[in-house]
Formats: C-alpha cells, sequence, structure tokens
C-alpha cells in the first residue's frame, strides 16, 4: 500500500526552470487586479475538485488571514446550495469547476456566458488564468506528493 503522506520528490528542485516559469504566471496572476477573495475561492475549489491537499492547506490558510470567513470556507465545496456567495462568486466558481473538468465539461457556453456577464473581458482572462494556474500547481504537488500541514501563511489581513 502507498503512503501517501511520503514525498515521491521534490518536482521543483528537480527542475527549477519549470518552477520558476509556473512561479512567474502565478505572479501575474496575482498582480492581475482580481479580487483576491475570489481568487482564493477558485483557488480554493479547484484544490478541493482536484483533491490536492496541501493546496488546500494553503489557500484556506491564507484565504483566512485576508478574512475570509470559516462558514463560506467550510461550504465552499457546496456553493451552489447556500446563499453565501455573490453572483460574480457563482460565475467564478462555476468556470473554475468547468475548466478543472475540461475533459468531462469541455466548458459549455452558458458557463461562459454567465461569466462573460460579471467579468469583463480582460476580466475574464485573468480568471481563465488564474483557474489554469492553480489547476498546474495542484497537478504539480499531487504527482510530487508536496507535504502538507506545515504552511504558514503571509498573506496580511489588508491584502
Amino acid at each position: 500500500m502507498e503512503d501517501k503522506q511520503v514525498p515521491r520528490f521534490d518536482i521543483y528542485k528537480a527542475w527549477p526552470d519549470g518552477y520558476r516559469a509556473v512561479g512567474a504566471l502565478q505572479a501575474a496572476v496575482d498582480n492581475s487586479g482580481l479580487e483576491h477573495s475570489l481568487l482564493e475561492l477558485v483557488k480554493t475549489r479547484c484544490s478541493q475538485v482536484n483533491g490536492c491537499a496541501y493546496c488546500l492547506d494553503m489557500h484556506t490558510k491564507d484565504a483566512r488571514a485576508m478574512g475570509e470567513t470559516e462558514q463560506r470556507l467550510y461550504a465552499l465545496s457546496a456553493w451552489r446550495e447556500t446563499p453565501f456567495f455573490t453572483a460574480r462568486e457563482r460565475a467564478a466558481l462555476a468556470l473554475a469547476e468547468s475548466i478543472t473538468l475540461v475533459s468531462e465539461t469541455h466548458v459549455p457556453d452558458d458557463v461562459m456566458t454567465e461569466a462573460g456577464a460579471w467579468f469583463e473581458p480582460h476580466e475574464l482572462a485573468r480568471l481563465i488564468f488564474a483557474i489554469v494556474t492553480i489547476n498546474i500547481w495542484n497537478r504539480l504537488a499531487v504527482t510530487g506528493r508536496t507535504p502538507v500541514g506545515d504552511y504558514v501563511s503571509r498573506k496580511a489581513v489588508h491584502a
């Protein structure tokens, strides 16, 4: 039986240029002008769908450090069933799930149309890049079995 807690190898040290490239993409997303609270919800939801424990640990801690409520984080996996999320957040979460499950959904027109109703074209492009980027991190962390639990958020409440 596999031990899910034992890292397979440090994928980031094995190819530092790849790590830096994804890090640069992440920096662009973080500085894109989209609300940081929205980005953390999207990162957390994608990480839930992908089963990425490391990213869930990171992004829930970051979200809390930036003022996100526990109630919304606890309900995120069932966001459609709650009144806790704005229409803009709901559109972003639907798009995040659809892109994350692209082999099943092929990102339907109605999901894109709804997102387009809440995001200007430049914002929508940035949101799509944010979703794609967290999916990259999820796949790297899950594949390499990045150790979970020691992440400490450095995000400020005013971020």
